[in-house]
């Protein structure tokens, strides 16, 4: 359970709760135990008011309280708590983490594998089965869930999250408040190979991938995303990065501060990518390449040559009937003769 007052301070950490002032006693100490919309919410819950299209719900809303901007703040049910701040879909991103399930388990699990070189920062738990390799650092309050990898000489911060069957490859840095869901993999080979005179008959020679995934902080990385090492450079990606489940971020790629990817993006190895950018789902990024701040890459987009200027770009076709369509690739084709 949650009281408002607890709820005002976990909102005020990114922005004020404009009217906590006029909040009485008996409303701080009003206690909810969860979130839902403004109809189906009851009088243990919280409910916010982002899209101006449901406002017609706040009058006959059950909620315990409501996330609320100062212009709507008259047509909350009477007994209603409104908690009115600037941006409400924030201050709900903020509020659902205090009532997200928790671990209760603490401590290192007897069946984990830590090795005695390793140094395991306070209050830190390791799950079942775990195997945590020479001269690792884990940093005090993370959680590594069951059958988490971490190789030698790996650094990880402090808040870190681990969920089940993440692999951390040799001498990577993970930064503070880093969570990795389940079955990502940071630190493996990148794809580099170098083809003899005939692959065929006498295959491709292996390039030893020699530098690390370096990650900074409060970054976010989905189910099944792998980040390969740097073949001579590191990989890096920097704070505040979130990235999507099933995306592929090859060696020697460099990601910016701030920076959304979502999923089965694949991006080629030594791109190098700016701050604040944002990548949507299935988009192709081709190697060697320098992407400006600021860019935004639409759904399945293909990206051949740098951009160096912010800004939304596209590529592709949306979906038409097949007929229209191979009409359309042929008279594509024909633009593209001399």
């Amino acid at each position: 359970m949650t009281t408002i007052e607890q709820l005002i301070t976990r909102i005020e950490q990114r922005q004020p709760v404009l009217n906590k002032d006029d909040l009485s006693a008996e409303q701080l100490c009003l206690k909810l135990d969860g979130i839902g919309n403004l109809t189906t919410a009851n009088s243990q819950q919280l409910s916010f008011l982002a899209n101006p299209h449901y406002i017609s719900s706040l009058a006959s809303s059950q909620a315990g309280a409501v996330l609320i901007t100062a212009e709507h703040q008259d047509k909350v049910a009477q007994n209603t708590v409104a908690l009115v701040v600037a941006a409400p879909y924030l201050a709900y991103a903020s509020a659902s983490q205090l009532f997200a399930c928790k671990s209760v388990v603490s401590g290192i699990h007897p069946s984990a594998v830590v090795a005695e070189s390793a140094v395991i920062g306070n209050e830190v738990t390791i799950g079942p089965f775990c195997v945590i390799g020479e001269e690792v650092q884990i940093g005090d309050r993370s959680e590594l869930d069951a059958h988490v990898v971490i190789e030698a000489n790996t650094t990880i911060g402090s808040d870190c999250v681990l969920k089940s069957q993440v692999v951390i490859g040799h001498d990577c840095v993970l930064g503070n408040h880093v969570r990795l869901h389940a079955g990502v993999s940071v630190g493996a080979e990148g794809f580099g190979f170098a083809p003899t005179s005939n692959p065929s008959v006498t295959g491709w020679e292996r390039i030893a991938q020699l530098g690390r995934v370096v990650i900074g902080n409060h970054v976010r990385i989905g189910s099944q995303t792998c980040v390969d090492r740097g073949a001579l450079d590191d990989t890096v990606i920097g704070n505040h990065v979130i990235i999507d489940n099933l995306v592929q971020v090859a060696h020697n790629v460099r990601i910016g501060d701030g920076t959304a990817i979502a999923a089965q993006t694949g991006i080629a190895g030594s791109t190098s990518i700016g701050k604040r950018c944002i990548i949507g789902g299935a988009v192709g990024i081709t190697g060697h390449i320098d992407i400006a701040d600021d860019v935004t890459l639409s759904g399945m987009s293909m990206v051949t040559k740098s951009i160096t200027k912010a800004g939304s770009y596209s590529s592709g076709t949306v979906a038409m009937p097949t007929a229209n369509w191979r009409r359309a690739a042929v008279r594509f084709r024909q633009l593209g003769r001399d």
